[in-house]
């Protein structure tokens, strides 16, 4: 299983997300530049957090215009695997592949702690090894904040395509434990076909023994574990 993570500048949780699907869950990982125009033949496609272009006008608007963008397009509607996570998950939107926007922070402020976060439905690669319980899983953003009208945010209930909540330690959604002001405490989100997958949260970084929190796993997996069963 070939797993390709886009690089843009500024990306710099790349190698964290590789060392996971290669080191830990054994996919065979292909790092690709922003400026290729193939994907190289990969089965999914993993665009990672970092600050792509500096985000200097508006998080993931400067890499939506990156050549590798039509490639990932193509791919998308192909209906083969797509997960963006922090700025991947902002440039999914800046691209249309995921609708809504991530807007600054309730605070205004950056955040960089553990929080929890609860599935919202176990259909997705994401959520289909998981369990109805909260997950410990790190963010790190100042501009993570899920916004969309409201009847988007309705059609995304309607259509199951929430993944992810923010919830409290025992796995209730309250306003407490929205750490930004998401929308509904968004914390995911995927498209209506259900390959195209964001989120905010930070999977590969509770991936580890060593770390003391390997939350994120079964949500890394169950993308290798689709693909498997498709190829």
């Amino acid at each position: 299983m070939r797993i390709g993570i886009i690089v843009f500048p500024g990306s710099n949780c790349d190698r964290d997300l590789g060392y996971v699907m290669g080191d830990i869950l054994g996919a065979q990982v292909n790092y690709i530049w922003h400026k290729a125009t193939s994907l190289e033949g990969v089965d999914a496609v993993m665009l990672p957090g970092g600050f792509s272009f500096g985000d200097y006008l508006r998080s993931g608007a400067i890499a939506r215009f990156s050549p590798i963008m039509e490639a990932v397009q193509n791919h998308a509607e192909k209906g083969k695997l797509v997960l963006g996570i922090c700025n991947g998950f902002q440039i999914l939107c800046e691209s249309n592949l995921l609708p809504g926007a991530l807007l600054h922070n309730i605070s205004q402020r950056f955040i960089c702690r553990n929080t929890f976060i609860a599935p919202a439905q176990f259909s997705s690669p994401l959520t289909r090894y998981l369990e109805p319980k909260a997950y410990s899983i790190p963010i790190a953003h100042g501009e993570g904040r899920y916004h969309a009208s409201e009847e988007t945010l309705h059609e995304l209930e309607a259509n199951h395509q929430i993944l992810f909540r923010y919830c409290n330690a025992s796995g209730e959604i309250t306003p407490d434990s929205n750490p930004n002001g998401s929308a509904h405490g968004i914390a995911g989100i995927c498209n209506v076909r259900g390959n195209v997958m964001g989120m905010m949260p930070h999977p590969e970084r509770a991936a580890d023994n060593e770390l003391g929190n390997t939350d994120g796993v079964m949500m890394l997996k169950g993308i290798l574990q689709l693909v498997a069963e498709r190829v």
